[in-house]
């Protein structure tokens, strides 16, 4: 066998592979021989039927799945050991005359080569880090809810501003019938306010659904209905009132500090404010983090120039699908997937380039640290390490779940470097201020 490859072009090159009947005349034999020992053909005995027999009925297959079998493998040998760095897989070139007759065989193969570049994370133009920062009025709103969660219920007769009003939503129409409790101050209607207020226990109120609350998500949970539907909704609704409540706020002493973070861990209302403030800044670090990856992908796609052996890709798409595609089908396709592979190839260079690996012992303690995070949120904050152990042993047996972690895990790797050496600006923000930023 002899294997050659001729170089088009820095992208492109195609690789010729010579089969000789010498590289697969023996293993072809072998398998007929053992297919005549098995074969059981009318007229003849097992085991003696005419070997001119069973080449007329197997020889040809056999032989073009073991030709095939010796050009995949040592196809990809000489690949590795060549260390050309493949996009796709490679193409087999159309070969009008070819004849399974011949003993010996020829197949060339084109190749879409990853091109040579630097990826430099130092841009020119600095990425903004956000650093979210609880502000004074955030950490008042926290502390307000905070009082009325743990406050105590007081009956009224009749509803004023701050009151909770539970009552049934109804309309039959659109099948509504739920039983919800309604803070009046998160009622944005001027009409729909005023038409509870005053209204005492078994009173009924009509009210429309369109702009009935200043958040809109509350709708949905009021009437007991999806929040799509919620959001198209535009009819009236019978209130009807079954109970008034004032809630009086917790009074910020150390029952209330004991319920909320354990006991004496913290002792007053100025460290209760730095708890909350602190807390609330490291809840906001996922956020900055996951805007700070994209920003610095998206940067380093702008910056980094090289071309794409792009008349191959759009080949190997149109060829290589589920089902073949048209010119113009696999042009829209390459056009859609070809910055995440400009990605890909970026984010591939940045890991060799900085040694990035990820360790087996690395993903398990990875993998402890997420479900010891799931298990806290059903209650479960000390769990043992036999437990975690085992779950995380289950987990690593399943690729997914490794496929899925060792993304999550190398994507903080990225992160890190990112902070350490990319060009970045740190701007101080509010929640309120990073939300009109990025999300308009």
């Amino acid at each position: 066998m002899n294997i050659s490859k001729e170089q088009i072009d820095d992208l492109n090159a195609v690789v010729k592979v010579d089969i000789s009947k010498e590289d697969y005349q023996d293993k072809v034999e072998k398998i007929l021989k053992d297919y005549r020992r098995q074969a059981n053909i009318p007229g003849f005995r097992k085991g003696q039927v005419p070997m001119g027999l069973i080449k007329k009925q197997y020889g040809r297959a056999v032989l073009v799945d073991e030709v095939n079998k010796l050009l995949q493998d040592n196809l990809n040998k000489y690949l590795n050991e060549e260390k050309l760095d493949v996009l796709g897989n490679p193409l087999p070139k159309q070969q009008d005359s070819f004849d399974w007759d011949k003993e010996e065989f020829s197949f060339e193969f084109e190749l879409g080569l990853a091109p040579e570049f630097d990826a430099n994370l130092k841009t020119k133009k600095p990425v903004i880090q956000y650093k979210i920062v609880a502000d004074k009025k955030m950490i008042e709103e926290q502390l307000e809810r905070i009082q009325k969660q743990f406050g105590k219920l007081i009956s009224k007769k009749e509803a004023e501003k701050k009151d909770e009003v539970t009552g049934t939503f109804f309309n039959e129409a659109e099948e509504i019938e739920h039983k919800s409790t309604v803070e009046l101050d998160k009622i944005k209607s001027k009409k729909a306010l005023e038409s509870i207020l005053g209204k005492k226990p078994g009173d009924k109120v009509i009210l429309k659904t369109k702009g009935l609350f200043k958040e809109d998500y509350l709708l949905s949970g009021a009437l007991g209905i999806n929040r799509d539907k919620a959001d198209k909704l535009n009819i009236e609704v019978e209130f009807t009132i079954e109970e008034i409540n004032e809630r009086e706020p917790a009074e910020l002493n150390q029952e209330l500090f004991d319920k909320l973070f354990g006991k004496d861990a913290i002792t007053s209302e100025k460290e209760l404010k730095e708890r909350l403030k602190t807390d609330a800044e490291k809840q906001f670090e996922q956020q900055s983090d996951q805007k700070l990856l994209n920003d610095v992908t998206e940067r380093l796609i702008d910056t980094t120039k090289f071309e794409l052996p792009t008349a191959f890709l759009k080949k190997w798409i149109q060829m290589t699908g589920e089902k073949p595609l048209s010119e113009e089908e696999a042009n829209d396709e390459y056009e859609k997937s070809e910055k995440g592979l400009r990605y890909q190839l970026i984010e591939g260079k940045i890991i060799k380039d900085h040694n990035i690996e990820i360790t087996y012992d690395e993903l398990k303690e990875f993998a402890k640290g997420f479900i010891k995070s799931q298990m806290a949120q059903y209650g479960q904050m000390n769990p043992q390490e036999e437990e975690l152990e085992a779950i995380a042993g289950r987990v690593m047996s399943n690729q997914e779940e490794v496929k899925r972690l060792s993304e999550q895990l190398m994507s903080q790797k990225l992160l890190s470097l990112y902070k350490e050496k990319a060009n970045l600006k740190v701007k101080e923000v509010t929640y309120e201020n990073f939300v009109k930023e990025v999300y308009g």
